[in-house]
């Protein structure tokens, strides 16, 4: 156990200790700190840190809105013995979150851009409207950040879900079928009651994922964001961490954002009774 245990001493108990300590101190240098008290805190009633807190909220709300409810349909689908190239589907849809992230950013951006001649732009005149600059308008900087991370991670998703609903017993849909249930029914009453503990894994780790997203920001606006469109608190970090060298605000910044995470997921645990069935185990 010596080297697990090194490694979660080294790379995230000593990191967060220090962070915690530098959060009340102001870092002049390497060696050289002077303690502040909580003005590094006070310093995030502003008006960044409020659109920080409004990008990552509405960033983790919308992919959650996406990757959860679609890659479980088409994880249904995809176990489906009557699915044609079922595995080759798999294989398609997994691709993008092998691919860096730097370069789907890239293609995206290219994708999304800012004339006519681009093909979103081109997509939309189909339709009659007008072009969209895309990186300019804090909505539609959102959308593009959300079809990024949703291209990227529904085929992560996919995977658990189908994983999950191979712990399904297929008695269970034989005796639906006897009994004459409809796939919906079945759907509703047998695959998403058993998904339940997946369902609620993929929602943990996708509220962490929503509040800790920087990628997909900084590859749309790698210098800076109009408006702050796109100003994620991970992105805050970095600008205030190491792009201004205020150490001791950043890390203000992430204890904040380590508080709202964990906070939203203990809430969510409890609403889902993860806690309670815990208890009933013990």
């Amino acid at each position: 156990m010596l080297p697990f245990l090194l490694s979660f001493y080294v790379l995230f108990v000593y990191p967060i200790i220090s962070t915690v300590i530098m959060s009340f101190q102001q870092v002049l240098g390497l060696h050289d700190t002077r303690f502040i008290g909580l003005r590094n805190y006070s310093r995030l009633i502003d008006v960044h840190f409020g659109n920080a807190i409004k990008t990552s909220t509405l960033y983790a709300f919308f992919t959650i809105a996406v990757l959860i409810p679609l890659p479980v349909i088409f994880s249904v689908f995809l176990s489906a013995r009557t699915m044609v190239a079922r595995n080759f589907f798999r294989s398609v849809l997994f691709i993008p979150a092998l691919t860096s992230a730097v370069a789907a950013g890239v293609a995206f951006r290219l994708f999304f851009g800012e004339t006519a001649i681009w093909p979103a732009n081109q997509l939309l005149g189909l339709f009659g409207l007008h072009p969209v600059r895309w990186t300019l308008g804090y909505g539609s900087g959102l959308f593009i950040m959300v079809a990024l991370a949703s291209w990227r991670w529904l085929g992560v998703n996919v995977v658990y879900f189908l994983a999950g609903l191979q712990n399904i017993p297929p008695e269970l849909y034989e005796s639906a079928d006897i009994d004459g249930a409809s796939p919906l029914s079945k759907f509703f009453y047998i695959t998403l009651p058993l998904l339940k503990p997946i369902i609620v894994y993929v929602l943990t780790i996708s509220i962490y994922g929503g509040y800790a997203m920087f990628a997909e920001s900084y590859v749309y606006w790698p210098e800076g964001m109009p408006g702050d469109t796109g100003l994620s608190m991970v992105r805050y970090i970095y600008q205030q961490a190491f792009g201004r060298n205020d150490l001791g605000y950043g890390s203000a910044i992430g204890i904040a954002l380590l508080a709202i995470v964990f906070t939203i997921n203990l809430v969510q645990l409890r609403f889902f009774g993860l806690f309670r069935r815990e208890r009933e185990y013990s």
